[in-house]
């Protein structure tokens, strides 16, 4: 089941976002707080009970210091930024994701929103990602290098 995230269930968004911090930025409590009320979209899945995967979701005009978010928000004058989709490694391959990703493009036609945005890693490179965000007719608008030159992403559209 999708339901909209509630404060009580940050313990597990951070425990689940600690899980696969090697693709994402980390976050405490204090900075998931404020990410939620900035956020236009933050959705979790439940599945016996549990939160197993979560998205987090930003329009523009939203108080986020991400240099991802912020290099769309200097390209484009509206969108709707996917800051971060976690599944719990216990329940990948299950279509998690796939069922996120549907819903919110889902909220996005609800919306009027027509440009989704996101980011993934190419160096070190995250090909499932890559083939994932194909999939949705994502394409790369550019890349940037964070980090201090650590890490690259491929910064990615979609629009319709």
């Amino acid at each position: 089941m999708i339901r909209i995230a509630a404060a009580n269930d940050f313990p597990t968004i951070l425990a689940l976002n600690a899980e696969s911090v090697h693709f994402l930025s980390p976050l405490d409590e204090t900075r998931l707080r404020h990410l939620h009320a900035q956020a236009a979209y933050h959705r979790v899945v439940e599945m016996e009970g549990r939160v197993v995967a979560f998205l987090l979701a930003f329009r523009e005009g939203a108080d986020y210091d991400s240099p991802n978010y912020r290099w769309f928000a200097r390209h484009y004058p509206a969108f709707l930024y996917i800051d971060r989709v976690v599944v719990a490694r216990a329940a990948q391959g299950q279509g998690l994701g796939a069922k996120l990703y549907d819903d919110i493009l889902a909220f996005a036609a609800r919306s009027s929103v027509a440009r989704l945005t996101c980011e993934f890693d190419l160096d070190p490179p995250n090909p499932p990602s890559a083939k994932f965000h194909q999939r949705y007719g994502f394409r790369e608008v550019g890349t940037q290098w964070l980090g201090g030159g650590k890490k690259q992403v491929s910064l990615q559209l979609r629009e319709g």
